[in-house]
This record gives C-alpha cells, structure tokens and sequence, in this order.
C-alpha cells in the first residue's frame, strides 16, 4: 500500500509568468490564476476516430507485455520507483518529500511523522483518468449522502459542515487484456411438459385437475469458445480494504474510454497511490472475471433451456496489461477512535462509504416505535 507524493515532488511553471500550476478538474489544460494563460496538458488528445480507429491520447497508452514484468524484463523507462513511511494505523505507506516532517495519513486522518522510510519498484502510470469535478462539488455530494444516512452520529455532520478539507487521490490500477479460449464438456437441457392428473379439495368437495409438469431432457454436448479480453479491471491496492473495492465505489461507472495517457501534469496539487497489489495476483483477479466470462460464453453457446457445465478448460494468450490512475475524493475521519472513511468517485460523484451508527439515536428511534405501538393497541382497546 504505497503513495507516490506526486504532488509535492513535481511542480509545473506557467509558460509565460513562471507561476506554479495545479491540475483543474474538468479542464483540458492548465490555466494560470495569475496571468491566464492557457498551458497544454502533454499527451491530452483525441480518443478515437468517427471510423472507430485509435488515434490521439488512446493510440498513445500503450500496452505492457505481462510475462515480460513479471520476469523482469520491461525496459527502464517502463519503471519507477517510490519511497514510503508506513502509517501506524490503517497500514497505508504514505509518500513524503525530504522536506516534509509530518502530515495526515488522507486514509485515516492518522497523524504522521518521518521515520522508516523505504522504496520500491513497480510499473510506471501508462494512463489517467483525470478528475471531472472540484472539491466544493465532492463536499455537496458528500453532504447529500450524509444527509440520506440514517442514525448517523452528530459527529459525523458536523465533519462535513467544518468545511475540513477532502483529499484527492489517484488510486491505482491494473488493467489486462488477453485472448481466452476453452474447450468444454457439457450438457444442454431442452424443457418439456407432461400433462398430470392430480386431486384437489376446496370446500369439503374433492375433484380431479390436470396441470403440466416441467422436465428437462438433457443432452451431452461439447465445444469451444472464444472471448477477446479488453480493459478487466483489477484494482492494485489494499489500502482501501477489501470492503471498498472497485465495484463498490467506481464499478461499471468509470468511464475508461475517457483514459488520457499518463501525464504528471494530471497529478499536479494531488496525490498519486502507487500499487501493492502484485501483477500476478492481480492477474488472478483478472482470471477470475474471464473464467466467469467464459462460463458465461460457453452456456450461450450450449443453448437449450438449461445448461450443465461438466469440464472447462480455459487458455489466455497475448496477455498485456496497464497501471493505470482512478480518481477518487476521500474523507478521513475517526470515531470513537476507529478510522473511518468516505470515497467520492472522481468521475461520476458516486459516494461509497463507512459509517458508524448512533447509539442513543437508535435508542431513541426504538423508544418512540415502542410508544408509537402502544399508543396504537391503547387506541384500538378503548374503541372496540
């Protein structure tokens, strides 16, 4: 669980007055508070052609060779290396410069201090997913979630309402691609009806009914399939814990045809997790979501009413994949001294989080249905 500290490492001067610059949400370039001028974001282009063709910023995200880095053998400029300090509580290796003494953990809200540091090596970012919206908005949504909570701890409002500052974070991932085939025994199952005769008895009176009985004829069969993998998306950390996954807070939502090529400009004012999660273990995630996918294939491909999968045997070539960066905004914050957080998907605004329940609101709520249903059996006793 490892964080580069992208932005305080890199700094980006406007091109006419000098002035530090900060990525945007929304915008297509860097914009100068102080003079205005328009500075271009190196890599942001086109996506695809009218025709379907790559071209631009999707033609530029290239793919990486997966049995190559995994044995090592990915060139150079395909690699980085990050340094770290692990924070006490929530696990997370938060990324500091040689300057900075301590800070906030943005996962847990833990105070930090400089000590320990390590690094290591992982795949350089070969895409970005720029965020489509400010803090001021991410605060709005996070509010409206807050305010759809039921017995929520004051606390936590009040969080909300302090105008406490959210962090922005680019969470990595991995995304593969590979060609999958397998080869299957199996059976197809086609309905049919067999008319019966059976006893009913309504009323004291007895009389024959006839129904129809679903069966199935089954059928062995046999094939292959074939599924070319495009963009599996595998998260490639676990610094949001296993709860927080992908699908719980960005799911079929990210929009990853919108992915401009990595540019550090993208980071600039934000921070940029770098990943723990192995490319081998997240290629078994990935397999899982194929073998799924295929089983899928494989029934559409038996047909009949119903399907028997006795025997698979599953293949996947041309394997590549990309690190790529998801935005998210995070809120941090502890109860009853236990971190909890919220995540805000960068793109869509979708609000996935922790939460810990009110005891005396809970209390209170059981209470009042109490009186509630007294008040009511009192009402009916005293006018039957």
């Amino acid at each position: 669980m490892s964080e580069t500290n992208t932005n305080r490492d890199s700094t980006f001067p406007c091109g006419e007055c000098g002035a530090p610059l900060n990525f945007q949400p929304g915008a297509s370039s860097m914009v100068c508070p102080f003079c205005g001028t328009e500075n271009a974001i190196e890599g942001a282009g086109d996506k695809t052609s009218p025709w379907g063709e790559k071209t631009g910023a999707d033609a530029a995200i290239e793919e990486l060779d997966y049995y190559a880095a995994i044995s090592n053998k990915l060139d150079a400029a395909d690699i980085e290396e990050t340094t770290t300090i692990k924070c006490p509580s929530c696990g997370a290796e938060v990324g500091m410069d040689a300057g900075t003494l301590a800070e906030e953990c943005p996962f847990c809200a833990t105070p930090l201090a400089k000590d320990a540091a390590h690094s290591h090596k992982h795949p350089k970012p070969q895409g970005v997913l720029p965020f489509a919206f400010d803090e001021r908005n991410a605060k709005q949504k996070l509010k409206d979630w807050l305010g759809s909570l039921w017995f929520a701890p004051n606390k936590l409002k009040q969080f909300a309402e302090a105008g406490r500052p959210l962090s922005g974070v680019y969470l990595p991932h991995y995304t593969y691609d590979a060609i999958g085939d397998a080869d299957y025994r199996g059976q197809r199952g086609d309905a049919y009806y067999v008319t019966k005769t059976r006893t009913v008895t309504q009323d004291g009176q007895s009389r024959q009914e006839t129904y129809q009985e679903r069966k199935i004829r089954w059928t062995k069969t046999s094939g292959h399939v074939r599924h070319v993998f495009d963009d599996v998306l595998v998260q490639a950390s676990e610094t949001m814990g296993p709860s927080r996954q992908t699908a719980e807070y960005g799911g079929r939502s990210w929009d990853l045809a919108a992915m401009e090529p990595y540019s550090a400009q993208f980071l600039a004012g934000f921070r940029a997790e770098a990943p723990s999660v192995s490319l081998e273990d997240g290629y078994t995630k990935a397999q899982g979501v194929m073998e799924e996918t295929l089983r899928r294939d494989i029934r559409f491909d038996i047909g009949g009413d119903e399907q028997r999968i006795d025997w698979m045997e599953a293949r996947y070539a041309d394997i590549t994949f990309k690190h790529v960066l998801l935005p998210v905004w995070l809120a941090s914050y502890r109860w009853n001294n236990k971190p909890y957080r919220v995540v805000v998907n960068g793109r869509t605004g979708q609000v996935a989080g922790e939460r810990p329940y009110s005891a005396w609101k809970i209390a209170f709520a059981v209470v009042i249905g109490i009186a509630v249903v007294g008040a009511i059996g009192y009402w009916v006793a005293t006018n039957q």
